[in-house]
Protein backbone atom coordinates (compact mmCIF):
# COMPACT_ATOMS: atom_id res chain seq x y z
CA UNK A 1 0.00 0.00 0.00
CA UNK A 2 2.89 2.32 0.75
CA UNK A 3 4.25 1.63 -2.74
CA UNK A 4 0.95 2.71 -4.29
CA UNK A 5 0.79 5.92 -2.27
CA UNK A 6 4.35 6.75 -3.26
CA UNK A 7 3.83 5.98 -6.95
CA UNK A 8 0.95 8.40 -7.45
CA UNK A 9 2.80 11.52 -6.27
CA UNK A 10 5.86 10.52 -8.24
CA UNK A 11 3.78 10.07 -11.41
CA UNK A 12 2.10 13.42 -10.91
CA UNK A 13 5.44 15.04 -10.22
CA UNK A 14 6.89 13.64 -13.41
CA UNK A 15 3.88 14.95 -15.35
CA UNK A 16 4.29 18.41 -13.85
CA UNK A 17 8.00 18.41 -14.63
CA UNK A 18 7.33 17.36 -18.20
CA UNK A 19 4.74 20.12 -18.65
CA UNK A 20 7.11 22.73 -17.24
CA UNK A 21 9.93 21.41 -19.42
CA UNK A 22 7.76 21.63 -22.54
CA UNK A 23 6.63 25.13 -21.59
CA UNK A 24 10.19 26.28 -21.09
CA UNK A 25 11.29 24.69 -24.38
CA UNK A 26 8.41 26.15 -26.41
CA UNK A 27 7.93 29.63 -24.97
CA UNK A 28 11.13 30.52 -23.12
CA UNK A 29 14.09 28.93 -24.89
CA UNK A 30 15.13 31.18 -27.79
CA UNK A 31 11.82 33.02 -27.53
CA UNK A 32 13.17 35.94 -29.54
CA UNK A 33 14.96 33.79 -32.11
CA UNK A 34 14.50 34.80 -35.74
CA UNK A 35 11.64 32.76 -37.21
CA UNK A 36 10.29 34.86 -40.09
CA UNK A 37 6.90 34.16 -41.58
CA UNK A 38 7.63 32.51 -44.95
CA UNK A 39 6.16 33.99 -48.14
CA UNK A 40 3.42 32.20 -50.00
CA UNK A 41 4.40 29.31 -52.21
CA UNK A 42 4.38 29.84 -55.97
CA UNK A 43 1.63 27.21 -56.27
CA UNK A 44 -0.66 28.95 -53.80
CA UNK A 45 -4.07 29.80 -55.35
CA UNK A 46 -3.73 33.45 -54.37
CA UNK A 47 -0.42 33.68 -56.23
CA UNK A 48 -1.68 31.83 -59.31
CA UNK A 49 -4.74 34.07 -59.63
CA UNK A 50 -2.77 37.30 -59.55
CA UNK A 51 -2.01 39.13 -62.83
CA UNK A 52 1.35 38.26 -64.34
CA UNK A 53 2.94 41.63 -63.60
CA UNK A 54 2.00 41.46 -59.90
CA UNK A 55 2.84 37.77 -59.45
CA UNK A 56 6.47 38.34 -58.26
CA UNK A 57 5.10 40.41 -55.34
CA UNK A 58 2.11 38.16 -54.56
CA UNK A 59 3.99 35.87 -52.11
CA UNK A 60 4.45 38.84 -49.77
CA UNK A 61 0.76 39.76 -49.61
CA UNK A 62 0.30 38.36 -46.04
CA UNK A 63 3.22 40.45 -44.79
CA UNK A 64 1.81 43.56 -46.43
CA UNK A 65 -1.67 42.88 -45.04
CA UNK A 66 -0.38 42.38 -41.47
CA UNK A 67 1.75 45.52 -41.70
CA UNK A 68 -1.23 47.57 -42.92
CA UNK A 69 -3.40 46.07 -40.18
CA UNK A 70 -0.79 46.95 -37.53
CA UNK A 71 -0.60 50.58 -38.65
CA UNK A 72 -4.39 50.77 -38.79
CA UNK A 73 -4.63 49.57 -35.18
CA UNK A 74 -1.99 52.08 -34.15
CA UNK A 75 -3.92 54.90 -35.81
CA UNK A 76 -7.14 53.86 -34.06
CA UNK A 77 -5.31 53.48 -30.71
CA UNK A 78 -3.93 57.00 -30.97
CA UNK A 79 -7.48 58.30 -31.36
CA UNK A 80 -8.80 56.21 -28.41
CA UNK A 81 -6.09 56.26 -25.76
CA UNK A 82 -2.90 57.78 -27.12
CA UNK A 83 0.56 56.83 -28.32
CA UNK A 84 1.18 54.35 -25.47
CA UNK A 85 -1.67 52.07 -26.53
CA UNK A 86 -0.63 52.49 -30.16
CA UNK A 87 2.83 51.10 -29.39
CA UNK A 88 1.46 48.23 -27.28
CA UNK A 89 -0.99 47.32 -30.04
CA UNK A 90 1.17 47.74 -33.15
CA UNK A 91 4.76 46.86 -32.26
CA UNK A 92 4.08 43.20 -31.23
CA UNK A 93 2.10 42.64 -34.44
CA UNK A 94 4.96 43.96 -36.57
CA UNK A 95 7.51 41.95 -34.59
CA UNK A 96 5.45 38.78 -35.06
CA UNK A 97 6.44 38.73 -38.74
CA UNK A 98 10.01 37.84 -37.73
CA UNK A 99 10.02 36.72 -34.08
CA UNK A 100 6.50 35.36 -33.38
CA UNK A 101 7.06 33.84 -29.91
CA UNK A 102 8.90 36.91 -28.69
CA UNK A 103 6.14 39.10 -30.13
CA UNK A 104 3.56 37.13 -28.16
CA UNK A 105 5.51 37.64 -24.94
CA UNK A 106 5.72 41.35 -25.72
CA UNK A 107 1.96 41.52 -26.34
CA UNK A 108 1.24 39.39 -23.25
CA UNK A 109 3.47 41.57 -21.08
CA UNK A 110 1.97 44.72 -22.57
CA UNK A 111 -1.50 43.45 -21.68
CA UNK A 112 -0.43 42.89 -18.06
CA UNK A 113 1.23 46.29 -17.80
CA UNK A 114 -1.72 48.01 -19.41
CA UNK A 115 -4.18 46.26 -17.12
CA UNK A 116 -2.21 47.04 -13.98
CA UNK A 117 -0.93 50.51 -14.65
CA UNK A 118 -3.44 52.37 -16.83
CA UNK A 119 -6.76 51.46 -15.30
CA UNK A 120 -8.17 54.97 -15.22
CA UNK A 121 -8.21 55.43 -18.96
CA UNK A 122 -9.91 52.15 -19.83
CA UNK A 123 -13.64 52.38 -20.34
CA UNK A 124 -16.27 49.90 -19.18
CA UNK A 125 -15.88 46.35 -20.36
CA UNK A 126 -12.73 46.99 -22.42
CA UNK A 127 -10.40 46.39 -19.47
CA UNK A 128 -7.73 44.94 -19.35
CA UNK A 129 -7.72 44.62 -23.20
CA UNK A 130 -8.75 47.78 -25.06
CA UNK A 131 -10.24 47.11 -28.51
CA UNK A 132 -7.03 47.62 -30.47
CA UNK A 133 -4.94 45.56 -28.03
CA UNK A 134 -7.68 42.91 -28.08
CA UNK A 135 -7.41 42.55 -31.87
CA UNK A 136 -3.62 42.76 -31.89
CA UNK A 137 -3.23 40.11 -29.18
CA UNK A 138 -5.41 37.59 -31.04
CA UNK A 139 -3.64 38.33 -34.33
CA UNK A 140 -0.25 37.65 -32.73
CA UNK A 141 -1.50 34.35 -31.30
CA UNK A 142 -2.78 33.34 -34.74
CA UNK A 143 0.66 33.99 -36.27
CA UNK A 144 2.35 31.95 -33.54
CA UNK A 145 -0.14 29.11 -34.03
CA UNK A 146 0.60 29.09 -37.76
CA UNK A 147 4.34 28.87 -37.12
CA UNK A 148 4.50 26.33 -34.29
CA UNK A 149 3.09 23.03 -33.16
CA UNK A 150 -0.41 22.88 -31.62
CA UNK A 151 1.09 22.45 -28.16
CA UNK A 152 2.40 26.02 -28.26
CA UNK A 153 -1.07 27.35 -29.06
CA UNK A 154 -2.48 25.44 -26.10
CA UNK A 155 0.14 26.91 -23.79
CA UNK A 156 -0.63 30.45 -24.94
CA UNK A 157 -4.35 29.92 -24.43
CA UNK A 158 -3.80 28.52 -20.93
CA UNK A 159 -1.63 31.47 -19.91
CA UNK A 160 -4.17 33.87 -21.41
CA UNK A 161 -7.02 32.19 -19.55
CA UNK A 162 -5.00 32.26 -16.31
CA UNK A 163 -4.27 35.94 -16.77
CA UNK A 164 -7.94 36.71 -17.42
CA UNK A 165 -9.08 34.61 -14.46
CA UNK A 166 -6.64 36.47 -12.18
CA UNK A 167 -8.09 39.83 -13.25
CA UNK A 168 -11.63 38.60 -12.73
CA UNK A 169 -10.67 37.31 -9.29
CA UNK A 170 -8.77 40.30 -7.93
CA UNK A 171 -10.57 43.12 -9.71
CA UNK A 172 -14.17 42.40 -8.94
CA UNK A 173 -14.80 46.09 -8.43
CA UNK A 174 -14.98 46.67 -12.22
CA UNK A 175 -16.12 44.67 -15.28
CA UNK A 176 -13.51 43.00 -17.52
CA UNK A 177 -13.44 41.52 -20.98
CA UNK A 178 -11.45 38.47 -19.93
CA UNK A 179 -14.21 36.02 -20.80
CA UNK A 180 -14.72 37.42 -24.33
CA UNK A 181 -10.97 37.33 -24.83
CA UNK A 182 -10.69 33.67 -23.75
CA UNK A 183 -13.67 32.56 -25.82
CA UNK A 184 -12.67 34.51 -28.93
CA UNK A 185 -9.04 33.42 -28.80
CA UNK A 186 -10.00 29.77 -28.24
CA UNK A 187 -12.35 29.80 -31.22
CA UNK A 188 -10.02 31.61 -33.63
CA UNK A 189 -6.76 29.98 -32.58
CA UNK A 190 -8.47 26.60 -32.33
CA UNK A 191 -9.71 26.95 -35.91
CA UNK A 192 -6.21 27.85 -37.06
CA UNK A 193 -4.70 24.86 -35.28
CA UNK A 194 -7.37 22.53 -36.68
CA UNK A 195 -6.78 23.77 -40.22
CA UNK A 196 -3.02 23.44 -39.87
CA UNK A 197 -3.33 19.94 -38.44
CA UNK A 198 -5.67 18.92 -41.26
CA UNK A 199 -3.23 20.25 -43.86
CA UNK A 200 -0.31 18.39 -42.29
CA UNK A 201 -2.39 15.21 -42.11
CA UNK A 202 -3.24 15.49 -45.79
CA UNK A 203 0.42 15.99 -46.63
CA UNK A 204 1.39 12.92 -44.63
CA UNK A 205 -1.33 10.88 -46.31
CA UNK A 206 -0.15 12.09 -49.72
CA UNK A 207 3.44 11.12 -48.91
CA UNK A 208 2.29 7.72 -47.66
CA UNK A 209 0.16 7.16 -50.75
CA UNK A 210 3.08 8.12 -52.97
CA UNK A 211 5.35 5.67 -51.16
CA UNK A 212 2.69 2.97 -51.40
CA UNK A 213 2.24 3.62 -55.11
CA UNK A 214 5.99 3.44 -55.71
CA UNK A 215 6.24 0.21 -53.73
CA UNK A 216 3.31 -1.28 -55.64
CA UNK A 217 4.86 -0.24 -58.94
CA UNK A 218 8.20 -1.73 -57.96
CA UNK A 219 6.57 -4.99 -56.91
CA UNK A 220 4.55 -5.11 -60.12
CA UNK A 221 7.68 -4.47 -62.16
CA UNK A 222 9.45 -7.36 -60.44
CA UNK A 223 6.47 -9.62 -61.06
CA UNK A 224 6.43 -8.56 -64.70
CA UNK A 225 10.11 -9.34 -65.05
CA UNK A 226 9.48 -12.76 -63.55
CA UNK A 227 6.70 -13.30 -66.08
CA UNK A 228 9.00 -12.31 -68.94
CA UNK A 229 11.69 -14.63 -67.59
CA UNK A 230 9.25 -17.55 -67.47
CA UNK A 231 8.11 -16.90 -71.02
CA UNK A 232 11.58 -16.40 -72.45
CA UNK A 233 12.73 -19.57 -70.73
CA UNK A 234 10.89 -21.58 -73.36
CA UNK A 235 12.45 -19.53 -76.15
CA UNK A 236 15.98 -19.94 -74.81
CA UNK A 237 15.36 -23.58 -73.90
CA UNK A 238 14.29 -24.23 -77.49
CA UNK A 239 17.55 -22.95 -78.93
CA UNK A 240 19.69 -24.67 -76.30
CA UNK A 241 17.84 -27.94 -76.87
CA UNK A 242 18.46 -27.65 -80.61
CA UNK A 243 22.16 -27.16 -79.93
CA UNK A 244 22.24 -30.20 -77.64
CA UNK A 245 20.35 -32.37 -80.15
CA UNK A 246 22.45 -31.31 -83.13
CA UNK A 247 25.68 -31.76 -81.19
CA UNK A 248 24.65 -35.28 -80.16
CA UNK A 249 23.52 -36.31 -83.65
CA UNK A 250 26.36 -34.70 -85.62
CA UNK A 251 29.00 -37.45 -85.08
CA UNK A 252 26.58 -40.08 -86.44
CA UNK A 253 26.12 -38.19 -89.71
CA UNK A 254 29.78 -38.56 -90.65
CA UNK A 255 31.42 -41.90 -91.31
CA UNK A 256 34.35 -42.54 -89.03
CA UNK A 257 34.50 -39.01 -87.50
CA UNK A 258 37.81 -37.99 -85.95
CA UNK A 259 38.03 -38.47 -82.22
CA UNK A 260 38.72 -34.76 -81.74
CA UNK A 261 35.52 -33.88 -83.62
CA UNK A 262 33.44 -36.31 -81.56
CA UNK A 263 34.95 -34.91 -78.37
CA UNK A 264 34.15 -31.33 -79.44
CA UNK A 265 30.53 -32.19 -80.16
CA UNK A 266 30.27 -34.00 -76.82
CA UNK A 267 31.65 -30.92 -75.08
CA UNK A 268 29.13 -28.72 -76.91
CA UNK A 269 26.27 -30.96 -75.83
CA UNK A 270 27.48 -31.05 -72.20
CA UNK A 271 27.71 -27.26 -72.12
CA UNK A 272 24.24 -26.90 -73.63
CA UNK A 273 22.74 -29.27 -71.06
CA UNK A 274 24.60 -27.46 -68.25
CA UNK A 275 23.25 -24.14 -69.56
CA UNK A 276 19.72 -25.55 -69.51
CA UNK A 277 20.23 -26.71 -65.94
CA UNK A 278 21.47 -23.29 -64.85
CA UNK A 279 18.59 -21.67 -66.71
CA UNK A 280 16.09 -23.80 -64.79
CA UNK A 281 17.86 -22.93 -61.55
CA UNK A 282 17.63 -19.19 -62.26
CA UNK A 283 14.02 -19.54 -63.28
CA UNK A 284 13.30 -21.22 -59.96
CA UNK A 285 14.29 -18.00 -58.21
CA UNK A 286 11.75 -15.89 -60.13
CA UNK A 287 8.98 -18.48 -60.40
CA UNK A 288 5.47 -17.65 -59.18
CA UNK A 289 4.67 -18.17 -55.51
CA UNK A 290 1.71 -20.31 -56.54
CA UNK A 291 3.07 -23.40 -58.35
CA UNK A 292 -0.41 -24.22 -59.65
CA UNK A 293 -1.02 -20.79 -61.14
CA UNK A 294 -0.64 -22.15 -64.68
CA UNK A 295 -2.04 -25.61 -64.27
CA UNK A 296 -5.11 -24.90 -66.38
CA UNK A 297 -3.23 -24.43 -69.65
CA UNK A 298 -2.28 -27.04 -72.15
CA UNK A 299 1.29 -28.09 -71.23
CA UNK A 300 2.00 -28.82 -74.90
CA UNK A 301 0.86 -25.40 -76.15
CA UNK A 302 3.65 -23.44 -77.87
CA UNK A 303 4.49 -19.87 -77.04
CA UNK A 304 2.28 -17.43 -79.00
CA UNK A 305 3.67 -15.50 -81.97
CA UNK A 306 2.39 -12.87 -84.36
CA UNK A 307 1.04 -15.67 -86.56
CA UNK A 308 -1.47 -16.50 -83.81
CA UNK A 309 -2.90 -12.99 -83.50
CA UNK A 310 -6.08 -14.03 -85.30
CA UNK A 311 -6.91 -16.35 -82.41
CA UNK A 312 -6.39 -13.48 -79.99
CA UNK A 313 -8.60 -11.19 -82.06
CA UNK A 314 -11.34 -13.78 -82.14
CA UNK A 315 -11.42 -13.96 -78.37
CA UNK A 316 -11.41 -10.18 -78.01
CA UNK A 317 -14.24 -9.80 -80.51
CA UNK A 318 -16.23 -12.38 -78.60
CA UNK A 319 -15.75 -10.23 -75.48
CA UNK A 320 -17.44 -7.27 -77.22
CA UNK A 321 -14.54 -5.26 -78.70
CA UNK A 322 -14.47 -4.57 -82.42
CA UNK A 323 -10.93 -5.11 -83.71
CA UNK A 324 -9.46 -4.14 -87.08
CA UNK A 325 -6.16 -5.74 -88.06
CA UNK A 326 -3.78 -4.18 -90.59
CA UNK A 327 -0.43 -5.67 -91.58
CA UNK A 328 2.00 -3.67 -93.73
CA UNK A 329 5.36 -4.60 -95.15
CA UNK A 330 6.79 -7.96 -96.14
CA UNK A 331 5.94 -10.51 -93.48
CA UNK A 332 9.11 -12.30 -92.41
CA UNK A 333 10.15 -14.53 -89.52
CA UNK A 334 11.54 -12.64 -86.51
CA UNK A 335 13.45 -13.81 -83.44
CA UNK A 336 11.30 -15.80 -81.02
CA UNK A 337 11.70 -13.25 -78.23
CA UNK A 338 10.52 -10.44 -80.49
CA UNK A 339 7.51 -12.45 -81.68
CA UNK A 340 6.51 -13.34 -78.14
CA UNK A 341 6.93 -9.80 -76.76
CA UNK A 342 5.03 -8.28 -79.68
CA UNK A 343 2.15 -10.68 -79.11
CA UNK A 344 2.03 -9.87 -75.39
CA UNK A 345 2.07 -6.13 -76.06
CA UNK A 346 -0.88 -6.41 -78.44
CA UNK A 347 -2.66 -8.65 -75.94
CA UNK A 348 -2.13 -6.19 -73.10
CA UNK A 349 -3.21 -3.18 -75.16
CA UNK A 350 -6.44 -4.90 -76.19
CA UNK A 351 -7.01 -5.95 -72.59
CA UNK A 352 -6.72 -2.28 -71.62
CA UNK A 353 -9.29 -1.37 -74.25
CA UNK A 354 -11.69 -4.02 -72.97
CA UNK A 355 -11.37 -2.76 -69.39
CA UNK A 356 -11.32 0.96 -69.87
CA UNK A 357 -13.07 1.54 -73.21
CA UNK A 358 -15.89 -1.03 -73.40
CA UNK A 359 -17.88 -0.92 -76.59
CA UNK A 360 -15.16 0.93 -78.51
CA UNK A 361 -13.37 0.02 -81.73
CA UNK A 362 -9.70 -0.93 -81.74
CA UNK A 363 -7.22 -0.98 -84.60
CA UNK A 364 -4.05 -3.06 -84.52
CA UNK A 365 -1.34 -2.15 -87.03
CA UNK A 366 1.64 -4.46 -87.46
CA UNK A 367 4.36 -3.00 -89.69
CA UNK A 368 7.35 -5.03 -90.87
CA UNK A 369 9.79 -2.23 -91.55
CA UNK A 370 13.47 -2.11 -92.34
CA UNK A 371 15.40 -2.93 -89.22
CA UNK A 372 12.57 -3.94 -86.97
CA UNK A 373 8.89 -4.30 -86.18
CA UNK A 374 6.38 -1.53 -85.57
CA UNK A 375 3.18 -1.91 -83.56
CA UNK A 376 0.36 0.59 -83.15
CA UNK A 377 -2.76 -0.20 -81.14
CA UNK A 378 -5.43 2.50 -81.05
CA UNK A 379 -8.84 2.32 -79.42
CA UNK A 380 -11.67 4.83 -79.42
CA UNK A 381 -13.52 6.31 -76.44
CA UNK A 382 -15.83 4.04 -74.42
CA UNK A 383 -19.45 3.81 -75.48
CA UNK A 384 -20.55 1.86 -72.41
CA UNK A 385 -20.22 2.37 -68.67
CA UNK A 386 -16.68 1.71 -67.46
CA UNK A 387 -16.63 -0.71 -64.58
CA UNK A 388 -14.11 -0.27 -61.76
CA UNK A 389 -11.01 -2.37 -62.28
CA UNK A 390 -9.24 -3.13 -58.99
CA UNK A 391 -6.05 -4.34 -60.63
CA UNK A 392 -5.58 -1.47 -63.04
CA UNK A 393 -2.61 0.83 -63.22
CA UNK A 394 0.35 -1.42 -64.04
CA UNK A 395 -0.14 -2.87 -67.52
CA UNK A 396 2.05 -0.26 -69.19
CA UNK A 397 4.88 -1.20 -66.85
CA UNK A 398 4.94 -4.66 -68.39
CA UNK A 399 4.85 -3.28 -71.93
CA UNK A 400 7.69 -0.86 -71.26
CA UNK A 401 9.73 -3.61 -69.60
CA UNK A 402 9.38 -5.87 -72.64
CA UNK A 403 10.26 -3.05 -75.03
CA UNK A 404 13.25 -1.97 -72.93
CA UNK A 405 14.48 -5.58 -72.83
CA UNK A 406 14.62 -5.57 -76.64
CA UNK A 407 16.17 -2.05 -76.87
CA UNK A 408 13.00 -0.69 -78.44
CA UNK A 409 10.96 2.47 -78.06
CA UNK A 410 7.41 2.96 -76.84
CA UNK A 411 4.95 5.81 -76.48
CA UNK A 412 1.51 5.67 -74.93
CA UNK A 413 -1.10 8.33 -74.28
CA UNK A 414 -4.56 9.65 -74.92
CA UNK A 415 -5.67 10.65 -78.41
CA UNK A 416 -6.75 14.28 -78.29
CA UNK A 417 -9.03 14.07 -81.33
CA UNK A 418 -11.56 11.56 -80.03
CA UNK A 419 -10.53 10.82 -76.43
CA UNK A 420 -9.24 7.32 -77.21
CA UNK A 421 -5.88 5.80 -76.35
CA UNK A 422 -2.84 4.88 -78.44
CA UNK A 423 0.15 2.61 -77.86
CA UNK A 424 3.00 2.82 -80.38
CA UNK A 425 6.02 0.50 -80.23
CA UNK A 426 9.11 -0.05 -82.35
CA UNK A 427 11.28 -3.11 -81.72
CA UNK A 428 14.58 -3.37 -83.60
CA UNK A 429 14.98 -6.87 -85.02
CA UNK A 430 16.76 -8.52 -87.90
CA UNK A 431 15.06 -11.13 -90.01
CA UNK A 432 15.65 -14.75 -89.08
CA UNK A 433 17.12 -16.88 -91.88
CA UNK A 434 14.75 -19.50 -93.21
CA UNK A 435 17.02 -22.28 -92.00
CA UNK A 436 16.76 -20.95 -88.43
CA UNK A 437 13.06 -20.25 -88.50
CA UNK A 438 10.97 -22.34 -86.08
CA UNK A 439 9.91 -25.59 -87.68
CA UNK A 440 10.04 -29.37 -87.37
CA UNK A 441 13.26 -30.72 -85.96
CA UNK A 442 15.11 -33.95 -86.60
CA UNK A 443 14.03 -37.21 -85.02
CA UNK A 444 10.42 -36.05 -84.93
CA UNK A 445 10.97 -33.85 -81.89
CA UNK A 446 9.06 -30.64 -81.26
CA UNK A 447 10.83 -27.28 -80.95
CA UNK A 448 12.71 -27.05 -77.69
CA UNK A 449 12.33 -30.80 -76.96
CA UNK A 450 15.36 -32.49 -75.53
CA UNK A 451 16.00 -36.23 -75.85
CA UNK A 452 13.57 -38.20 -73.72
CA UNK A 453 11.47 -35.12 -73.04
CA UNK A 454 7.71 -34.97 -73.42
CA UNK A 455 6.44 -32.84 -76.31
CA UNK A 456 6.07 -29.15 -75.50
CA UNK A 457 7.86 -29.50 -72.16
CA UNK A 458 10.97 -27.49 -71.36
CA UNK A 459 13.77 -29.54 -69.78
CA UNK A 460 12.97 -30.03 -66.11
CA UNK A 461 10.15 -27.50 -66.06
CA UNK A 462 6.45 -27.85 -66.60
CA UNK A 463 5.31 -25.16 -68.95
CA UNK A 464 2.19 -23.14 -68.24
CA UNK A 465 0.41 -20.05 -69.46
CA UNK A 466 1.60 -16.57 -68.73
CA UNK A 467 -0.35 -14.92 -65.89
CA UNK A 468 -2.90 -12.33 -66.77
CA UNK A 469 -1.16 -9.00 -66.47
CA UNK A 470 -2.51 -5.94 -64.78
CA UNK A 471 -3.37 -2.97 -66.91
CA UNK A 472 -3.05 0.75 -66.66
CA UNK A 473 -6.00 2.97 -67.20
CA UNK A 474 -5.57 5.24 -70.22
Amino acid sequence: MDGVTETIPRTELRTIRRVISDLRKDLFTDAFALRPVPPLDATHPLVREMPQRFRPYAPWLPHAALTAFAFYLMAVAVEIEGADLALVSGVPLLLALYRPVGAWWLSFGGSIVWGLGITDTSVGGTWPWPPTLFASYIAVMVIVAFQNRPRVAGQMLLLTAGFGFAYDLFADWRPTNSFPMVVTSCVIVGAVVARRSLRETKQQVAVQQSATHEERSRRTLLEERATIARELHDVVAHHMSVIAIQAEAAPYRVANPPEELATSFATIRENAVAALTELRRVLGVVRADDPDAYADADPEAPQPTLATLDTLFAGVRAAGLTVEHITTGAVRPLPSGVELSAYRIVQEALSNALRHAPGSTARVEVAYVLGGLGLRIVNGPPTQAVRPSPGMGHGLLGMRERVAMLNGEMTAGAVEEDGGYEVAVFIPAAAVPEAEAPGPEPSGQAPGQAPGQAPGQAPGLKKGPAPEEETMKP
